[in-house]
């Protein structure tokens, strides 16, 4: 069946329902809302939306929003398209083609920053936590593997720091031979994970120069990265274009799968519990649609739930979900091995990893403005942030990107609704946007969102202070 006869059959099942729903909700006579989960927000301004996404396992909540119903629950007729890239997938929301999207938490950020392309971009709802792992071909593997620290059983001993790499990297450049690695997007959670991952075991990977016109990331690099999108990342590494990358699921475990690379270590094992896909629309799409945007907030949520539901016991029916060619379109147990729990590293080694994807726990859904500022200090620290800036511009600017408000207003819609506990989110009368200070990073080092400045100096290698490149 090809792509654009799905795309109709899923736009008519839409209109099918829609057609349905309101011929019932007449039939009745009711000319209120549609359903129960209408109560405590007005009607959405727009109802007709198109929200844009990347083939990857965290776009779940989106999928399961409208595979569910929720959507039309909210009074919402929803199309979902995947995208080429990330870059057409921001450009599309800011010029209105898409509603809205599964965007990297970096995107929001570096857009009204002006990293990149300039645009307000804003998010009230936090896709997931972890999902993400680094990947190295065969070759590199075997070259890693005498410096990796194993057990009595002769199995590697996880985390695997970066310094099993570093000797080899050192062998690459004595050789003149450059170390490529791949990551999805400048301002990714990928590409601050694979450098945060790097920096740790003393390996430099390169800074960027945007006052002088460099956006390349390579200045002054042991390990050059390079943007590739997601699915192409086990062929490009296959190519020998690239000896490595950092990525989303399922594009590690399929590496597994082809017996061409080893998934080294998770983001889970680099940060634990780190924050990861947001749902971004623009400012003023928000502010000209806040009802729908609430709405839009609220249906998520709800899928979040369901996804992590009952220890996950929903996860085999959404991977089949996300199986599909419309969505994700990998093999059912591609997607399987790390969404129900499980992950592989070499071929074999499979490893129970509970939280590898998390939706809901943790409260993953609540925009926490001590993310955002993480995300900025990441910035600063590679140079994408050119200058120092107050602690107070960081907080100004997560503050003006991530939208609890919103958040908790459609929270407390579903509590009225009574779909949802106020058990299930955070103390919304005294929560003031931040983690307590973060302890559980690969190289040992706590973050403490409030104090962005002072914990860009922990860093041996980075930015800092008044540092420009």
């Amino acid at each position: 069946m090809s792509k654009n006869v799905l795309k109709k059959m899923i736009g008519r099942r839409s209109l099918l329902r829609k057609t349905m729903m309101t011929f019932g909700a007449l039939a009745t006579g009711s000319l209120l809302a549609i359903s129960v989960a209408n109560a405590g927000i007005g009607a959405p301004e727009k109802e007709e939306l198109k929200f844009g996404f990347i083939k990857l396992t965290d776009m779940a909540p989106l999928a399961i929003a409208y595979e569910k119903g929720f959507f039309e629950d909210e009074g919402l007729y929803v199309t979902i398209e995947a995208q080429a890239n990330w870059k057409v997938l921001l450009d599309r929301v800011i010029d209105g083609q898409l509603d809205g999207a599964h965007m990297l938490a970096g995107q929001p950020l570096g857009a009204t920053i002006g990293f990149g392309t300039q645009a307000h971009i804003i998010t009230a709802f936090s896709m997931d936590l972890n999902g993400n792992a680094i990947t190295v071909s065969n070759d590199i593997w075997e070259q890693m593997k005498p410096n990796v620290p194993k057990d009595a059983t002769g199995k590697p001993i996880h985390p695997i720091k970066a310094d099993a790499l570093k000797p080899v990297i050192e062998k690459y450049k004595a050789e003149g031979k450059p170390f490529n690695m791949g990551m999805v997007f400048p301002v990714s959670t990928h590409n601050y994970e694979l450098r945060y991952w790097l920096a740790a075991g003393n390996i430099k990977p390169g800074y960027y120069a945007p006052h002088n016109g460099d956006t390349s990331g390579k200045l002054d690099a042991d390990v050059l990265l390079s943007v590739t999108p997601p699915p192409q990342m086990p062929a490009t590494m296959e190519a020998g274009t690239i000896y490595g990358y950092c990525v989303g699921e399922p594009w590690n475990q399929q590496a597994v799968f082809k017996g061409i690379g080893v998934p080294v270590v998770t983001d889970y094992e680099i940060w634990k519990n780190n924050p990861e896909k947001v749902f971004g629309v623009s400012n003023e799409w928000a502010e000209k649609y806040p009802n729908t945007h609430k709405r839009v907030v609220k249906a998520m949520i709800r899928a979040a739930k369901w996804l992590d539901e009952n220890d996950n016991a929903n996860r085999p029916e959404a991977v089949k979900i996300l199986s599909q060619s419309n969505y994700v379109g990998a093999d059912y147990e591609v997607i399987a091995n790390s969404m129900t729990g499980t992950f592989e590293y070499e071929k074999g080694d499979k490893r129970e990893v509970p939280d590898f994807n998390v939706f809901f726990r943790h409260n993953a859904t609540y925009p926490y403005y001590s993310d955002a500022i993480w995300y900025l200090t990441q910035m600063r620290r590679w140079g994408q942030i050119s200058d120092q800036k107050p602690d107070s511009w960081y907080m100004d600017i997560a503050k003006k990107v991530y939208r609890p408000d919103i958040y908790a207003e459609a929270a407390q819609a579903l509590i009225e609704d009574g779909l949802m506990e106020a058990s299930e989110f955070p103390d919304f009368a005294t929560e003031e946007g931040f983690r307590p200070p973060q302890t559980h990073f690969i190289d040992g080092i706590t973050y403490d969102g409030h104090t962005p400045n002072e914990y860009l100096t922990k860093f041996k290698i980075g930015l800092k202070n008044d540092d420009k490149i």
